[in-house]
């Protein structure tokens, strides 16, 4: 048992030395590597070092849009009165106007694709009131995904006292922005006219790799004199997607290079297998005052757990907890959780309902009983 457990001990070790013997993230002084459904950290070094984000910190900006987009309340054609604030914002630019109305949709691709600081302030305005409401929404959200090591002070990302990430905390956000098919088509796109204040403006991804290394379609890149070069990368082969983070690389090539370095290593090493499908996995619950005796569920994700390709024993295992809910309840309302135990960490996933469920009437809740009490079944 001993020479068992000395050998995993030493094959563990040998690829954590295999990792600094590729010289991953060299160049920059912090980094990480995970897989962006479950979060397992393939890599990291530093990863919670609080640090200059640069425009990195769009990507909060642009989650806070997607998901007020989701809910309804902001709507790609709707038109954003520029103010003056806007207007004045210094770095990189679309150099929209104060007066003029730019639709949301062309705010965003000035954000994702061309990183313009002034498209960050309007977009902020107009989810927020005011960029300091906007501030105070980032750093909620921040909190929500259990960033530790996160102060945002503007929607942009210049250098501000006080107004900080870490590539952990990027990760993180990366990994909940990713899951909005609309922000991966902006930050995949190379290049893109549009037309604001009255002008034509060519717009041209700052993250080069999308277009000279394939599979790469985000997210955002981030420079500053404090910050160096940054870049949230992320990318989607074999069923996996990675998410890179490097932070304070010291030129453009190196911080390339040590994103397409981790993402190389990610998928040597590790690949995804499935536990169940989300399309696949079914379960009946009952609940006590429904109209119907059994309902269906599903899963609102499918279950993966992420392995070492060098590791060929995998031991993992999944419970199932179905909540005391009562109707009236809508479709997709969560109704329990999957628990999926594997690598000593819980992983939980929603079991959602697969339709509609009405309250009984009182003749019904009767009928229901009496078939319960033939049948012998327990309602829960």
């Amino acid at each position: 048992m001993k020479k068992i457990f000395l050998f995993c001990f030493l094959f563990l070790f040998s690829i954590n030395i295999f990792a600094e013997d590729l010289g991953l993230a060299k160049n920059s002084e912090s980094a990480i590597l995970i897989e962006a459904s479950t979060g397992k950290i393939l890599f990291e070094k530093d990863s919670h070092k609080e640090m200059a984000p640069a425009s990195m910190t769009k990507i909060m900006t642009l989650l806070l849009t997607m998901e007020e987009l989701e809910k309804g309340n902001l709507k790609l054609d709707d038109s954003v009165n520029i103010s003056k604030r806007a207007q004045d914002m210094g770095g990189t630019q679309i150099y929209i106007q104060a007066g003029s109305n730019v639709k949301v949709e062309d705010l965003i691709k000035g954000i994702g694709i061309a990183s313009a600081n002034d498209a960050a302030v309007a977009i902020a305005e107009k989810i927020g009131g005011t960029v300091e409401n906007f501030v105070s929404m980032m750093n909620k959200r921040a909190k929500e995904l259990g960033c530790k090591n996160t102060s945002f002070k503007n929607p942009h990302g210049l250098d501000e006292d006080g107004h900080y990430s870490s590539a952990y905390d990027m990760a993180l956000i990366a990994s909940e922005l990713v899951k909005h098919e609309y922000a991966l088509k902006i930050s995949s796109t190379y290049d893109e006219h549009i037309n604001v204040s009255g002008e034509n403006h060519w717009l041209v991804n700052t993250n080069k790799l999308i277009k000279f290394y394939k599979g790469i379609d985000g997210l955002k890149t981030g420079y500053t004199d404090k910050a160096g070069y940054c870049l949230t990368a992320t990318m989607n082969k074999n069923n996996m997607r990675l998410i890179s983070v490097v932070m304070k690389s010291d030129t453009k090539d190196n911080r390339s290079a040590d994103t397409i370095g981790m993402m190389e290593y990610g998928y040597s090493m590790y690949g995804s297998e499935t536990i169940f499908k989300k399309d696949d996995f079914k379960g009946n619950i009952l609940i006590n005052n429904s109209d119907l005796k059994e309902y269906t569920y599903h899963l609102d994700n499918d279950v993966k757990i992420i392995v070492n390709k060098n590791i060929k024993d995998i031991t993992y295992n999944t419970e199932t907890k179905l909540f005391n809910v009562k109707a009236p309840l809508n479709k997709n309302d969560v109704v329990g959780k999957l628990t999926l135990n594997y690598d000593n960490k819980k992983y939980e996933y929603n079991l959602l309902l697969d339709s509609d469920v009405k309250k009984a009437s009182y003749f019904k809740l009767i009928v229901n009983l009496l078939k319960d009490l033939v049948t012998g079944n327990v309602r829960k």
